[in-house]
């Protein structure tokens, strides 16, 4: 195994990390956003008001995308496995 081997394997994990979490952080920064407006608009300085919404909204995003996230890991880890005797030589 060598350093290549270990950049590639890392690489591949962050990448499909990033592939995860990016609807779910999307999701978040969306519905703060639209929540801070909100507050700004109405002057309503409650912090746990965005808390409830980003809660439903991630909810949503696992629902509609957790099949589709299942692939990806799934497929990922079906790689990974399938590469270990070429990262044992």
């Amino acid at each position: 195994m060598n350093p290549d081997m270990i950049m590639v394997v890392g690489q591949r994990a962050l990448e499909t990390m990033l592939l995860l979490a990016m609807p779910m952080l999307l999701v978040a920064l969306l519905v703060g956003l639209l929540v801070g407006v909100f507050q700004a608009a109405t002057q309503i300085n409650e912090m746990t008001l965005s808390f409830i919404p980003k809660l439903l909204g991630m909810a949503a995003v696992m629902v509609i995308a957790g099949p589709w996230m299942l692939k990806v890991i799934v497929s990922y880890t079906r790689e990974l496995f399938e590469s270990i005797p070429s990262l044992i030589q």
